[in-house]
């Protein structure tokens, strides 16, 4: 066993020195392995990182002399130290790689043997040599356990995180020091233990409620319809008609996150480094402003990270005042939109993130707010109006299940005492129809109506002679293409599940049709 205090006083050896650590590099939600290759010599004084290594490691080099230095660990001065981050044509980024090359460093400095094949350490170093909280944890985690690494040594403030991935020791790591006397044997760290007593609090309660929705039935139908199937919706009416509110209580009829969901959302969040807590047990409610760049939006910049529509991933994107948002951003959609994933590439790579929402978009008639409205008239130029409603353009809209009119409502419904369903009934059928689409597609791989591909489409949606005719007869009517078709049919699926109907017979085709031709 080494012990500390003579690790410490011990002086620097003359000879060369090889010292080799694993370690991971996030790209995009998953990740690669990295090698920290530390290397000293006697020669002139200086210290390389090597590997296409970002502004942040470069920057290490300060980090890790101080935090030696406050630790009370000798520094290989009049040495060259190299660190390699291999595979070299690999881009890394971030603080991630403090921890392991400290580590290296002092290894190697001091002859040490260590074994570390089976483990992976991850930490940014402060001057002080405390380890502060990275980012990623949760995907290097996943990818430690993939690759067989038993061991994660992480920042203190990250280790409930990383503890959500069974089959792995965590180590929390307050500081080097206490990292080092680990590694060397004089002081274990106590393994991080999950509080199996204390659970997650699924909110199912929540501050708006459908409830508070006066009138606007044929509109909260068409939500209920939405997150039952997870189908896309448009909501169009003049200012006031309760658009807003309609959109920031469909997360409270959305069932619970199951747990493969949790897991998806809280990588998401952990990579954009906007994890709050362990994990994220609430669907996503997102709500960027229309003056939101694409690259905020679907995700991007130097180096890619994931946008709003990858925040709101398993859950609600709110896009208010749809029409002006600028036209790039709009049409940016379409890949979220029809997959479920949006991909960003750029000189060093493509990095796919996932993107499976529901979008509900709000939109006025027209600049004013009034075409069309029976008790205000409109005073927008027609060719304005044109305009204005062109913003959205056909892709776009052929992309959207549900076309929702909301208009004004009365102050006789306004004043009214009647209580309406609540957010928990509808819930509960909601739930229920998202559990018959759970067993109809257990070895199918996706979990929701709106994923349908055409083959479950001809599996799953056959129709009679009578339903083949209406919609001949529609489609023929109102122009529309052959992915509006597969999208009534899948809109109509789920108003058949919420009956719990086995079949989808011509009712459910005839309501799907409804909210296909209100807005055009």
């Amino acid at each position: 066993m080494i012990y500390i205090r003579p690790l410490l006083q011990t002086k620097i050896k003359t000879k060369t020195m090889f010292f080799k650590l694993n370690a991971a590099a996030p790209v995009g939600l998953d990740c690669v392995p990295v090698d920290v290759e530390v290397d000293i010599n006697k020669g002139q004084t200086a210290f390389s990182i090597v590997g296409l290594a970002d502004t942040a490691i470069q920057e290490a080099k300060d980090r890790i002399h101080s935090a030696l230095k406050n630790s009370g660990f000798n520094y290989p001065f009049n040495f060259r130290i190299v660190i390699n981050l291999a595979p070299a044509d690999l881009h890394k980024e971030g603080p991630v790689y403090d921890l392991p090359m400290a580590v290296g460093l002092i290894a190697v400095s001091n002859e040490l043997i260590l074994e570390l094949d089976d483990s992976l350490i991850v930490g940014e170093l402060a001057l002080d040599g405390s380890v502060r909280a990275t980012n990623g944890v949760l995907p290097l985690a996943i990818f430690a356990r993939k690759h067989g690494w038993t061991k994660l040594f992480v920042p203190k403030n990250n280790a409930a995180e990383a503890g959500l991935i069974d089959d792995i020791t965590i180590y929390p790591v307050e500081n080097l020091r206490v990292l080092m006397e680990h590694l060397t044997g004089v002081k274990l760290i106590e393994p991080y233990v999950k509080n199996t007593d204390a659970s997650e609090k699924i909110i199912t309660d929540y501050n708006l409620d459908m409830a508070l929705v006066k009138g606007q039935e044929f509109a909260k139908r068409a939500l209920e319809i939405a997150a039952s199937g997870g189908h896309n919706i448009l909501l169009s009416g003049p200012p006031g008609s309760g658009k807003t509110l309609l959109a920031r209580t469909l997360p409270t009829i959305l069932p619970p996150l199951t747990s493969d969901e949790i897991l998806e959302v809280t990588k998401i969040y952990s990579i954009a480094g906007l994890l709050q807590s362990s994990l994220i047990s609430v669907r996503p409610f997102r709500s960027p402003h229309h003056t939101a760049s694409a690259a905020a939006l679907v995700g991007g910049g130097k180096n890619p990270r994931p946008g709003e529509i990858s925040l709101a991933h398993r859950g609600v994107l709110f896009l208010d005042e749809f029409p002006e948002f600028p036209r790039t951003v709009i049409e940016a959609l379409r890949q979220p939109l029809e997959d479920g994933t949006i991909t960003v590439a750029r000189a060093k790579g493509s990095y796919a993130f996932p993107a499976r929402f529901i979008l509900v978009a709000s939109q006025n008639p027209c600049p004013c707010g009034y075409h069309g409205d029976v008790e205000k008239e409109c005073n927008c130029p027609p060719m304005q109006i044109m305009r204005y409603q062109k913003k959205i353009s056909g892709p776009i809209l052929d992309r959207i299940d549900l076309h929702i009119e909301v208009p004004r409502v009365s102050f006789d419904k306004l004043t009214s005492d009647t209580p309406g369903e609540n957010s928990t009934q509808i819930r509960k059928r909601v739930a229920d129809a998202r559990a018959i689409q759970n067993q109809r597609f257990v070895a199918d791989d996706i979990f929701t109506n709106s994923e349908m591909t055409p083959a479950h489409l001809k599996k799953y949606c056959q129709l009679d002679n009578q339903s083949l005719e209406l919609l001949r007869s529609a489609i023929t009517q109102m122009h529309l293409s052959a992915r509006a078709y597969n999208r009534i049919l899948k809109v109509a699926r789920t108003i058949a599940d919420l009956g719990a109907s086995e079949k989808v017979a011509l009712e459910h085709i005839a309501e799907a049709l409804q909210y296909r031709s209100k807005v055009e």
